[in-house]
């Protein structure tokens, strides 16, 4: 058992029963929203639009195709003109809006947080943006990977890595430029960052935030990737810092991004600012999925 008795004051068993339930209810909802018909493992395609029209449907002629047991052969169009996207739909298929037929629609994209979700049958789908680029990304929520699933394997629960941290805001927040998983750029806010000690020695992380979120979220890496744990990094999400700038870094709530499960998610990858020169073994390890 490691021991950061700088980082944490000495606590009592009944303390430490306490935060091992609190950690497997955690990883307990972690599983069940992976395994939700909207989850990350229900991602069943992601294709980027070309200007103007590109038809989808089941059948190999067009732009986009969809999964031949799931769609019709030709459902319609997705139009793209001067960043604004329209779907039309062919009169004898019914795909869905809240609940109600559509016919034509423009449709918003993911970038302001509400995209537009239409439905057919077990599929739904709605528009992603990334860096200048429009994709239609996929979900089936009877997709095979749902019921397949078994859970993740993670590092033993131990107290240790729940680690004390102070928040140190920047003069104004920053943007960060991040490359994803598919080569585009992500910009995000960083209000500041976060510093904490292992062993004594002091790490810094950029914290990731919008003025009205609730919490930090962490985008890093450690030196346990690409062994134990994904290549990629891991996502944590932290609390904001009280009126004393304090906060708890818990790094047994390390978890894998939705690029682990599926080849059609779009992760932004650890910047050069939060890659760890220390092994995090802690938290969520790698998993590894089949293809379909």
């Amino acid at each position: 058992m490691i021991s950061f008795s700088c980082n944490r004051n000495e606590s009592s068993s009944e303390d430490n029963l306490s935060y091992v339930k609190e950690i497997r209810d955690w990883r307990t909802k972690r599983i069940a929203s992976l395994k939700n018909r909207n989850g990350w493992l229900s991602l069943a395609g992601l294709f980027w639009l070309q200007e103007g029209e590109n038809s989808f449907g089941s059948d190999q002629s067009n732009n986009i195709i969809f999964p031949a047991d799931k769609a019709p052969h030709f459902i319609g169009w997705f139009v793209l003109k001067d960043e604004q996207i329209c779907v039309k739909i062919r009169p004898d298929v019914k795909v869905l809006y809240e609940g109600k037929p559509v016919q034509e629609r423009l449709l918003e994209s993911d970038e302001n947080g509400k995209p537009t979700i239409l439905s057919l049958r077990s599929l739904n789908w709605y528009i992603i943006k990334r860096g200048e680029k429009f994709a239609v990304r996929l979900k089936d929520s009877e997709h095979p990977r749902i019921k397949q699933f078994a859970g993740i394997d993670s590092y033993p629960i131990n107290p240790a890595w729940r680690i004390k941290a102070y928040f140190k805001p920047f003069e104004k927040p920053k943007r960060i430029r991040m490359t994803t998983v598919i080569g585009t750029i992500a910009e995000l806010t960083s209000p500041g960052v976060l510093v904490f000690k292992v062993h004594g020695k002091t790490y810094r992380l950029d914290a990731i935030a919008e003025s009205d979120d609730d919490q930090f979220w962490i985008v890093f890496s450690d030196q346990t990737n690409g062994f134990t744990t994904y290549g990629g990094g891991r996502f944590l999400y932290v609390d904001k810092p009280g009126a004393d700038n304090a906060t708890i870094i818990d790094f047994n709530k390390a978890y894998n991004p939705p690029c682990v499960f599926s080849e059609f998610a779009s992760c932004p990858l650890p910047h050069s600012k939060n890659r760890l020169l220390i092994k995090i073994t802690a938290g969520e390890k790698n998993y590894e999925y089949e293809s379909h």
